[in-house]
């Protein structure tokens, strides 16, 4: 899916602590916005890495790129900057970068 995801959020509150995978490979940061729904902030260093959801996702690449397989697909996806894709509740995927940084934010549906 095509987008163009905002430079910034107004009237968020942010979580200072990141939340730190893979041995520092994944690092993010929530904001909560005041309906109270939150997103995660983060960059994605290379290697590949298998995160399980517990509610739907969406990620939103905004810059650099990586490749994606969600459970049950066969093939992987390439999502450059710009772009995003959806992981189902319940559910997991792959995601695979292959040199530089991935940015990203992730909307819980």
């Amino acid at each position: 899916m095509d987008y163009r995801s905002p430079e910034q959020f107004a009237d968020v509150t942010a979580t200072c602590k990141a939340n730190v995978y893979f041995d520092g490979r994944v690092v993010s940061h929530t904001v909560t916005f005041a309906d109270g729904s939150r997103k995660t902030l983060g960059l994605i260093y290379p290697g590949t890495y298998k995160f399980n959801t517990g509610v739907a996702e969406r990620m939103e690449i905004i810059a650099g790129a990586c490749r994606v397989k969600i459970a049950g697909q066969a093939d992987w996806i390439g999502f450059p900057a710009g772009t995003s894709f959806d992981v189902p509740a319940n559910s997991f995927f792959e995601i695979e970068v292959k040199e530089g940084l991935c940015e990203y934010v992730c909307s819980f549906l």
